[in-house]
């Protein structure tokens, strides 16, 4: 994904991790067919099943690093499939996710507004594979997985007990209500926002429906600010993901998350705003 002002990614446009997957199937095959193994016997052999077997040798599942581990063993490969897990890994995930989590990785700020579902990086496992299980057309069962896992891994940038980045998320009330995945993923989802709102480097702020101005009603965005000072913008909306570093279109994107902020409750009110939906839910 390039970072310019009019880069798009297309969901599926990453052939690079899909060839990465089936070379490490193949290699995968080979030796389990040298051992003279079936697939099933094999499965039984690492503790998978045959299914999942099946699904790594073609490259449509990313092996973890414990299959990669037993297969080594089993297969007697002499540490080359162990070998092979920082390609799998960097190749989990889409390519898209990738190089976002690699610009989060670098920021020393992260801002956010959200409209339609709570931000990826606060959203709780159950909430977030509700999100992409309300997909269509449907993702397969692998590609959920996928998802999710490159998710959760995108959420340890908060969860790492740093003091950097800092990060100021603004939720429209609409995403809290929401009942993605029904009342107690709901519920889940919401005591995980008063939980991480308690963290000294973030601030989530809530913008009311009732509010007669909202700049943000264009569409969510983030806004991330880098250790060499520079500011990109992001934005993701039906299929399309967009990076944006043109000097014009950013301060345009900071202009209105500042607007947006105003407009938002305080923190402190924020959190006492979730405490009551919590309670109504």
């Amino acid at each position: 994904m390039s970072v310019t002002g009019q880069g798009l990614q297309q969901d599926g446009d990453d052939e690079e991790s899909a060839a990465v997957l089936r070379t490490v199937g193949r290699i995968i095959k080979t030796y389990r067919e040298r051992k003279g193994l079936t697939q099933a016997e094999f499965g039984t052999a690492i503790g998978y099943s045959e299914e999942q077997v099946s699904s790594v040798e073609r490259g449509r599942r990313a092996p973890s690093a414990a299959f990669l581990e037993a297969a080594d063993r089993v297969l007697e490969a002499g540490g080359l499939l162990i070998a092979l897990k920082k390609d799998v890994e960097q190749a989990r995930y889409p390519k898209k996710v990738r190089d976002l989590a690699k610009l989060e990785g670098e920021a020393v700020e992260i801002c956010a507004y959200d409209n339609s579902v709570v931000n990826g990086l606060l959203q709780t496992e159950e909430y977030l594979r509700a999100v992409f299980d309300a997909r269509r057309p449907a993702f397969s069962e692998e590609e959920v997985e996928r998802r999710v896992a490159a998710r959760l891994a995108r959420q340890s940038i908060i969860d790492r007990n740093q003091m950097t980045p800092s990060f100021s998320f603004v939720h429209d009330e609409a995403t809290l209500r929401r009942r993605v995945g029904g009342t107690m993923v709901l519920r889940q989802q919401l005591e995980r926002l008063l939980e991480v709102g308690q963290m000294r480097n973030v601030e989530i702020q809530v913008l009311p429906m009732d509010r007669e101005d909202n700049a943000g009603l264009g569409g969510p965005f983030h806004l991330l600010r880098l250790k060499e000072g520079a500011t990109v913008g992001h934005n993701e909306v039906q299929r399309t993901s967009r990076l944006v570093s043109e000097p014009k279109e950013v301060q345009i994107l900071e202009l209105r998350y500042g607007v947006i902020r105003a407009q938002a409750l305080p923190p402190r009110e924020s959190q006492a705003f979730i405490e009551k939906l919590l309670g109504e839910t």
